[in-house]
């Protein structure tokens, strides 16, 4: 089968690229990605959705303009409830209607609703049946393909550990993976943390099995499953690092309720807010940035010449 899907580098693809990759590859399905975030696919995205939109939506939409033509069918899962009595930004159950509406190649997508009885295992089964792949390849290339993710994430989460256990100064980047490690967002920050010899942590290397308990002292009703995520990660690494930043894209809803949360409900560990929006100025990105690490370092200073006397 000659079929390509085309998947945009933005957005879900953060979270669920090991899955969707080892799903087609078990159905020897050809996948591409769009290139990584630039300024122009931020200019590009940006002529899709109203002034209002998130950035992350905006970037979102320009990746997928940059797979029109070059496959038969562009990724984009309709995501609306993955855990009862509880719901994902409206962004992620409306962005199949957008871009089917948009763009000339076909959508292929998928739907999750626990509430309505639709699971992630039969979204990949209606997904596959759509590529034309019987209930059994489909059921094999699913079951594969969790497994392999859900390795490679408590891998992920070992790998952090590690980084826990040496004595460097350690950065905890808080949000949504789709901010913490597209580049045009944030990859500024990480190479400066980097550069001064700072180990880097993530909020999403963090495994859930304790997530009502660790998220209970932040919000023990966060109705946004992903920003519980986020929540109960800080609150399980805030004791094992030196200094929090929190990194959001403007102007997302779900995002300033946490942060509201995190600011009134985090009180023993520093941390610093970025919001980025098309207009953030890099100048002064880095100096808020700078002067944050120097406090860190600072702060660090006057602890050890305390435990030392």
């Amino acid at each position: 089968m000659n079929i390509v899907v085309g998947i945009p580098r933005a957005l879900l693809y953060y979270k669920y690229y090991p899955l969707w990759k080892r799903f087609f590859d078990n159905l020897s399905i050809k996948t591409i990605l769009s290139g990584l975030t630039t300024k122009e696919t931020l200019e590009k995205g940006s002529r899709y959705v109203v002034d209002e939109a998130c950035l992350s939506l905006k970037i979102f939409m320009g990746h997928v303009e940059s797979l029109e033509g070059k496959c038969d069918y562009i990724l984009v899962p309709r995501l609306v409830c993955v855990k009862k009595k509880e719901k994902l930004c409206t962004n992620f159950s409306c962005l199949y209607d957008l871009t089917r509406n948009l763009f000339i190649t076909p959508i292929l997508s998928y739907n999750v609703d626990v509430e309505q009885k639709q699971s992630e295992f039969e979204a990949f089964l209606t997904l596959g049946k759509t590529l034309g792949f019987s209930y059994q390849e489909s059921a094999h290339a699913y079951f594969d393909a969790k497994r392999f993710s859900e390795a490679k994430k408590l891998d992920d989460v070992d790998r952090q550990n590690v980084l826990l256990k040496q004595n460097n100064l350690k950065m905890l980047l808080v949000g949504h993976p789709y901010n913490l490690y597209d580049k045009y967002i944030a990859g500024e920050i990480v190479d400066y943390l980097k550069k001064e010899k700072i180990n880097v942590l993530y909020s999403d290397r963090y495994d859930t099995k304790n997530i009502e308990s660790d998220a209970a002292p932040i919000s023990k009703e966060m109705y946004w499953t992903y920003n519980k995520e986020i929540i109960a990660s800080l609150n399980h690494y805030k004791k094992e690092v030196d200094g929090v930043i929190v990194i959001t894209s403007f102007p997302c809803g779900p995002d300033s309720l946490a942060n509201e949360m995190i600011i009134h409900k985090v009180k023993d560990v520093p941390l610093l807010f970025l919001i980025r929006d098309e207009l953030s100025s890099s100048v002064g990105l880095m100096t808020r940035l700078e002067s944050f690490i120097d406090i860190i370092k600072e702060r660090k200073n006057r602890h050890e010449k305390t435990r030392n006397r």
